[in-house]
């Protein structure tokens, strides 16, 4: 009796044992498939099969679901797995609030993670990290400052991948002093905290430092530049105009093989232009095999800088017939070739053709090129009207009246000149060279009394214009 009883144990335990295996080979079976599927198809074909197999409840299969569902942007999916889970852990969380970040919606990953603040669940490293980001997308310093503070509390502080984000953060918010202090602190830096600090230099018209900075990691570290370094040393080398330097680091570029980058080769373009060699320009867009609209853009904005409309839409119409579609950015640059170039009704033409052509909604920028474009060939009252039918504000409200003043300026137009600087004052933007602006219309106009007066209305104001500067590289 007892040998009976002892092999029925053993049996159900052998049974046990084989179930559990099946039941574990089944979810390594979908989450390897979750991991490959690249259609949302196959996902929800995967998801069916995850339901029927009674682990929908499963809270490590639920996350590779989210994260698949995340991978080919569809947040609301996502976002009703995470809603429906029984018992949701960090990575739940942390998956979640990515999601959003990467979807251009910091805001509600921030929202999350004051939801999560709420349970027993606890942040880890890669959360911070998130949220930092959230705070970087928006450049949102108070809130960035807050996460800060939270990083310390929890220990998180000599974190490589926090301390990183943290220097990101503070750079997209214009704090290079406070990047730099958790920099200089932390005790082990890698290729991703070297160009985090390297591109906030860049962007923050620090090219000197940056270019410094990248001669340092090459001198002292043992990893090599990643092309996001490349890119930022290179940015910096345009924002310049340093050939020189530009060529150095061109030549660090093809010796680590990086040149077939897209994004290289678009900052190569870039950086060649601004020192003024637009045929090494046009020499790297030529030798990318399959140029996307990113190289395009960069090449149709150099030629436009330097006046040379026509290739400029000639390389926008090469772009069109590829099938590659333009962006924003793009339409910038060939509305400032038109602008350039006097070709007004190429200009008026293809402003109309974004929307419904492109699918492109004109914005600030495409405004504030037409009305300079209209401006320069002297359609003043153009220009004017249609400064008056755009609801813009803040700076870019600034940048459209400032070039409508200056054009209103040059042919003599002082009702709109007198307009324009009302405008800008009222907007408290650009008030010293509103003030300048419209005395030197009055005194083109042969008006020496009011341009006089308002010469003295800045001193009586405290008004005062910083000189303009410029720098060439010295050989």
């Amino acid at each position: 009796m007892k040998q009976t009883l002892n092999h029925n144990l053993v049996t159900i335990t052998s049974l046990s044992s084989s179930l559990s295996r099946q039941h574990t080979n089944t979810k390594a079976h979908f989450v390897a498939k979750l991991q490959t599927c690249k259609d949302l198809a196959s996902t929800i074909a995967t998801h069916s099969n995850v339901v029927k197999f009674g682990l929908s409840n499963d809270t490590f299969v639920t996350n590779h679901l989210i994260n698949c569902y995340i991978r080919l942007v569809r947040i609301h999916h996502a976002q009703k797995l995470f809603d429906e889970m029984p018992q949701r852990n960090v990575v739940s969380w942390t998956s979640l609030m990515a999601g959003y970040v990467s979807q251009s919606q910091p805001n509600m990953a921030l929202c999350l993670f004051h939801q999560m603040q709420g349970t027993l669940v606890l942040p880890n490293e890669f959360t911070f990290a998130t949220l930092i980001n959230a705070c970087s997308v928006i450049a949102n310093l108070e809130i960035g400052r807050r996460i800060h503070a939270l990083v310390e509390v929890w220990g998180f502080v000599f974190n490589l991948v926090v301390c990183s984000s943290l220097i990101d953060m503070y750079g997209k918010c214009n704090h290079v002093n406070e990047a730099r202090l958790i920099f200089d602190s932390m005790c082990r830096r890698n290729v991703v905290s070297w160009t985090s600090m390297i591109t906030t230099y860049s962007q923050n018209a620090q090219g000197h430092r940056a270019l410094q900075l990248f001669k340092e990691f090459n001198h002292s570290s043992s990893e090599k530049p990643n092309h996001f370094m490349l890119c930022s040393a290179i940015s910096a080398c345009a924002s310049l105009g340093s050939l020189g330097s530009g060529k150095i680091t061109h030549g660090v570029v093809i010796r680590l093989g990086h040149e077939a980058s897209d994004v290289i080769a678009s900052a190569l373009v870039d950086m060649y232009a601004k020192c003024g060699c637009v045929n090494y320009s046009a020499k790297i867009f030529r030798r990318i095999p399959n140029p996307s609209v990113i190289p395009y853009t960069s090449m149709i904005v150099g030629a436009a800088k330097y006046g040379l409309g026509t290739l400029s839409l000639q390389l926008f119409q090469e772009m069109v017939d590829r099938r590659i579609k333009p962006n924003d950015i793009t339409f910038v640059g060939v509305l400032h070739a038109c602008s350039h170039s006097g070709l007004v009704d190429k200009g008026l033409e293809l402003l109309k053709s974004m929307d419904g052509n492109y699918g492109v909604t004109p914005d600030a920028k495409h405004y504030t090129c037409i009305a300079d474009m209209l401006g320069r060939v002297g359609r003043i009252e153009e220009a004017y009207q249609l400064a008056k039918s755009v609801q813009i504000e803040g700076d870019e409200y600034a940048m459209l009246w400032g070039t409508l003043l200056s054009a209103s300026r040059l042919y003599g137009r002082v009702d709109i000149a007198l307009e324009s600087r009302n405008r800008l004052i009222e907007s408290n933007q650009q008030v010293a060279g509103a003030y300048v602006t419209l005395s030197n219309a009055y005194a083109l106009a042969g008006d020496w009394e009011n341009a006089h007066s308002l010469r003295s209305e800045m001193k009586h104001t405290g008004v005062y214009k910083e000189p303009g500067s410029s720098w060439i590289e010295m050989k």
